[in-house]
């Protein structure tokens, strides 16, 4: 068999450490990971939720089938596209003065759009509703994936690295500041949030993987996108 190809659409660096050592996690052969946003030769786009947001958008611009008939994604086998969940307390004036009405022109579904928590499958419910206005008139395809760590990809690293009932992992998926609070913990603990200290860590996501499904509801929900797909 030969390795699998993944893109992946995430809001930054720090994420693709962690979800890249999810997916060593899940997939039990090699593959190769390509970040597609942020990419370093489009700094137009940006970071963060607003470059996830700005890529969605100019793949609707210019096709309106599914994602895996995009002529520039089509070599994948899998597609991952990551928001992190505490993006659905956010507004589009965070992106710019011009983005709220850009929003109410090109219809884009309503931010915030966070639910009480628990449970987080709620909002993330809603979160993703959001993703696929940003995209219409394209559309997820089959081989789409959406990983939304809740809060942040952040709670996934914490649940991997903090010993079992750490004050931190307490209703972790809805907790918004785990991420915040990983990088103020005594040093034996602390991990802040630059990525060279993810990707020191990121190992101890992939080896306690079962810990952090345990924890993350949302992690769990990734692994079975992944395993339905390939």
């Amino acid at each position: 068999m030969s390795e699998r190809r993944i893109a992946l659409l995430a809001e930054g660096p720090t994420d693709f450490e962690v979800i890249h050592a999810a997916l060593k996690a899940i997939l039990p052969d090699r593959f190769t990971l390509t970040l597609l946003q942020p990419e370093p030769t489009r700094p137009a786009l940006g970071g963060g939720w607003g470059g996830v947001l700005k890529w969605c958008d100019a793949v609707g611009v210019r096709h309106a089938g599914t994602l895996d008939t995009d002529p520039t994604l089509e070599g994948f086998d899998l597609l991952v596209i990551h928001l992190d969940v505490d993006v659905a307390q956010a507004q589009y004036a965070d992106c710019g003065l011009q983005a709220p009405a850009q929003a109410a022109a090109k219809g884009w579904a309503t931010l915030p759009c966070h639910m009480p928590c628990p449970p987080v499958a709620d909002t993330c419910a809603r979160l993703e509703a959001v993703l696929s206005s940003w995209l219409n008139p394209a559309q997820a395809g089959a081989r789409t994936v959406l990983c939304l760590p809740a809060q942040s990809s952040g709670t996934w690293l914490a649940a991997a690295t903090l010993p079992a009932g750490h004050a931190l992992l307490v209703g972790a998926e809805c907790n918004v500041t785990v991420e915040s609070h990983l990088a103020q913990l005594p040093l034996a603990h602390r991990i802040r949030k630059v990525t060279r200290e993810y990707r020191a860590h990121a190992g101890q996501v992939t080896a306690n993987w079962t810990h952090v499904k345990a924890l993350c509801s949302q992690a769990v929900a990734f692994e079975h996108a992944v395993q339905a797909v390939l």
